[in-house]
């Protein structure tokens, strides 16, 4: 029997899914695909300054899930900027958090912020 699924807390979407070279077509075969968890520790310790037992805490994982993710995430950061290839971020094991956890109060949450950035982009 399997073991069941653990779904990685996620704060907010990416306000943009795609990144890449300016004019590069969409050839599926030349691009990258990042998960939402993977952005999620990106942002969290490259962005936020999290250590990697924050992170963990902050995503509902264990410390050596989050150090995995985090590595996996790095290597395609860098395949997509050294090789020029265009960059997807979509999917994964993850949820969205209901504000409402450990992290939310301290103000590390962004659910709040990123909804609040795409009401703002939506009226301009």
């Amino acid at each position: 029997m399997p073991r069941p699924r653990k779904w990685r807390n996620v704060c907010c979407l990416p306000l943009n899914n795609r990144f890449g070279p300016i004019g590069s077509p969409l050839d599926q075969d030349h691009a990258i695909y990042m998960t939402v968890d993977e952005y999620e520790t990106i942002r969290l310790i490259d962005l936020e300054g999290f250590t990697q037992e924050q992170c963990a805490n902050q995503m509902h994982v264990a410390r050596t899930t989050v150090q995995g993710i985090y590595d996996i995430a790095r290597q395609k950061l860098a395949q997509s900027l050294v090789n020029g290839k265009v960059l997807f971020i979509e999917g994964g094991e993850y949820h969205l958090c209901d504000g409402q956890g450990p992290g939310c109060t301290s103000g590390y949450c962004h659910r709040h912020r990123c909804n609040r950035n795409v009401a703002e982009t939506e009226t301009e």
